[in-house]
């Protein structure tokens, strides 16, 4: 197995904690691309410290997620923005190095949380609009 930073993927996981997941430390998630993985029908996955690591080394909740490369990459835009939100969706509010089962996350849920996530980026997107607008039109030398 190799591993390798995905700023992309980090990019876009960012903006969607903001978004949806206010209770993400984003600067205590770090997402990887992995390669040659031997594991069937994974797409990712979402690694945490342990408590009693935590409390061992003296450091707080720290959440990996890995994105196999061989599978995500080929999938469309907007199925791995589910992939991510999927794997957000495992870490529970208390962000405490535990995690939140398939029971919550499931297929539903992804869906539901995509659809919130694609509101939030279009009324986002409309209020810089109208704010760049509004400060366009209260220059007069503009005119």
């Amino acid at each position: 197995m190799k591993y390798e930073s995905a700023p992309d993927i980090q990019e876009t996981a960012n903006e969607i904690s903001r978004l949806l997941y206010p209770h993400i430390k984003v600067e205590r998630i770090k997402c990887f691309r992995s390669y040659g993985t031997s594991s069937r029908g994974t797409i990712a996955r979402c690694h945490a410290l342990s408590k009693i690591m935590q409390i061992s080394l003296g450091v707080d909740a720290f959440y990996p997620l890995e994105f196999i490369h061989e599978r995500f990459d080929k999938l469309p835009k907007e199925e791995q923005t589910k992939v991510i939100i999927h794997e957000l969706m495992h870490i529970p509010k208390a962000f405490g190095g535990g995690f939140r089962h398939h029971d919550f996350v499931c297929e539903t849920n992804v869906n539901k949380h995509f659809k919130l996530y694609m509101n939030s980026k279009e009324e986002k997107a409309k209020e810089k609009l109208t704010f760049y607008e509004k400060k366009e039109n209260n220059h007069s030398w503009w005119k």
